[in-house]
């Protein structure tokens, strides 16, 4: 039985590059091949209207080339769910639904959009000069993306982080008005190679125009990696791996054993022009047999279109009935259906149902305690030093069950009525919460 929902998106908006696949492409690639995992991988072709005002035939070419990436990658569509975000209509509504619930302020801290005020600062403009609003919607965006398949895990590089968090405070904040609706998202980050280095050694990135495009030809790609910036040290002295381009490129793609034979060869003083013919053998072994897979696909976009729009059907399996499901709670109903009695749907919503309840003490100290639908405490936890950690904690308790009940003892207060508890959370489980 799949127990862990795996979310991945890449922006339509250019070429997928070096960094795409070793920071999202290839490690949710592996994990969709978990007996454990349920995958959703999509096109964030909405997104990439922020970035691609005014060029449509750039959207277009991105959708295609990343869908074959994926597809030439060994991303199987029958085991997974992968389609392109425009055709989900329940995502922009959730968007809607989750700007209502969601604070200016938290938006204004969003790195992105504080980047632009800051740059407009510096040239002396205005301070949201040039900043559409799309921009500034833009975590609003991508928490929809996520919570409408309540993804338990969003694999995402360090500067992305931010943003999962965002999309846990809407999740915490729609819930706790309307009921327990959402899962809370969490980033998972392959710590050394979440951010390669791109030619010039900042991160690659196409703001910066420093990629290497992962299916170029092999002597383009050669090419690019000889190109690579690097220090004025001569053949014969002794090379720092900290901080080297080269280095972190190769360890993202080598074994353990390689990176520390390469590692040697900097302490020996190899040449830079040797250590740039060592990355690019290293890195065409592993994409040479990608690329041919690659080009045949680019060849054939009827056959991409027809694996995206069938894996559109089975995403929408899920989102249909849940956007109905919220439409629900937040009061768009039909005008034949009962009425929500006097206090509103989200006292409703929570009466309905058992409920995990977040707080702080007076020791600062953080808590959650889960209830009946009459109100009544049937679990209690110990503090917690952050809010995060407690809601990781009650995040936990909703996805596995009575499972993890022995596993957290730690963390919990023992319940004076375990039966009652394992009830509660078989019904909040049952009914998605």
């Amino acid at each position: 039985m799949k127990t862990q929902r795996v979310l991945t998106g890449i922006t339509t908006s250019g070429t997928p590059h070096l960094g795409n696949y070793v920071g999202a492409i290839r490690p949710t690639v592996r994990a969709s091949r978990l007996d454990n995992v349920e995958s959703f991988y999509f096109l964030a072709d909405y997104h990439a209207l922020i970035k691609t005002s005014g060029d449509p035939a750039r959207v277009q070419r991105s959708t295609l080339e990343i869908a074959a990436t994926w597809l030439a990658c060994g991303l199987d569509p029958e085991k997974v769910t992968f389609y392109r975000q425009s055709d989900i209509p329940e995502i922009p509504e959730l968007t809607w639904m989750l700007t209502c619930v969601t604070g200016k302020g938290l938006l204004n801290r969003a790195h992105a959009y504080k980047a632009a005020v800051d740059k407009n600062h510096e040239a002396g403009a205005e301070p949201d000069d040039g900043v559409t609003a799309g921009l500034f919607m833009y975590p609003v965006l991508m928490a929809a993306d996520i919570l409408m398949f309540n993804a338990h895990q969003v694999p995402v590089g360090r500067d992305q982080i931010q943003h999962i968090e965002m999309a846990r405070d809407m999740a915490s904040s729609f819930n706790h008005l309307y009921g327990e609706h959402f899962t809370l998202p969490e980033a998972v980050i392959e710590e050394q190679v979440a951010t390669l280095p791109g030619l010039d050694g900042r991160k690659m990135s196409k703001s910066y125009d420093n990629t290497i495009p992962l299916f170029v030809p092999r002597e383009q790609l050669r090419k690019l990696i000889m190109g690579i910036v690097t220090d004025s040290r001569a053949p014969g002295e002794p090379k720092a791996t900290e901080g080297s381009a080269l280095f972190q490129l190769y360890q993202a793609f080598a074994s353990a054993d390689e990176t520390a034979a390469l590692a040697k060869a900097y302490a020996e003083g190899i040449a830079w022009g040797e250590a740039k013919q060592r990355l690019f053998e290293r890195l065409d072994r592993e994409i040479a047999p990608l690329r041919e897979v690659y080009d045949a696909l680019i060849q054939d976009p009827a056959r991409i279109e027809q694996t995206l729009r069938m894996g559109a059907e089975k995403a929408r399996a899920i989102a249909t009935p849940f956007t109905q499901r919220l439409r629900h709670a937040v009061g768009l109903r039909p005008l034949d259906r009962q009425a929500a009695p006097s206090g509103g749907p989200a006292k409703a919503a929570k009466a309905a149902l058992p409920a995990f309840k977040q707080y702080r003490e007076k020791d600062g100290q953080f808590y959650f305690k889960l209830t009946d639908a009459k109100g009544a405490v049937l679990l209690q936890s110990r503090g917690f030093a952050a809010p995060r950690d407690a809601a990781q904690a009650m995040a936990r308790l909703q996805r596995e069950g009575s499972v993890a009940l022995d596993a957290m003892a730690q963390q919990l207060i023992a319940p004076d009525d375990v039966e009652g508890v394992t009830i509660a959370l078989k019904a909040l489980r049952e009914a998605g919460a």
